[in-house]
């Protein structure tokens, strides 16, 4: 079964740096993508990044484009999110999730089928 370990998150004032980390297992197939998500109270969940396991194709969202980079350690089967510069309205709680989709800026929600337990992200001062 795919499992998806999250770690990182938690309360930072603006300005401040994060790094969230996804550790992945259990795929069946040897080409996966990893994406991360979030969600602010009272609006929908959006794609954040995404990035493939076989190749360098990744996807930043033209919000967090300048800030926030993902990366991906093949070795430790680890994505990371580095979230630097964070504002307050990057506040939300933030979601690793795993399809056979490949990456792109179209993939929804609905088409990654299995998901981590979610961190809350915090910036305030």
């Amino acid at each position: 079964q795919v499992q998806l370990v999250e770690s990182g998150g938690g309360l930072v004032q603006p300005g401040d740096a994060l790094r969230l980390s996804c550790t992945a297992s259990g795929f069946t197939l040897p080409y996966y993508t990893i994406g991360w998500f979030r969600q602010a109270p009272g609006k929908e969940r959006e794609v954040v990044s995404c990035i493939m396991s076989g190749n360098n194709s990744t996807y930043l969202a033209d919000s967090v484009k300048g800030r926030f980079a993902i990366s991906r350690d093949n070795a430790k089967k680890t994505v990371y999110l580095q979230m630097n510069s964070l504002k307050p309205e990057d506040t939300a709680v933030y979601y690793c999730a795993a399809t056979y989709y490949y990456c792109s800026g179209g993939l929804g929600e609905t088409d990654f089928g299995f998901w981590g337990q979610g961190t809350q992200v915090t910036v305030s001062s």
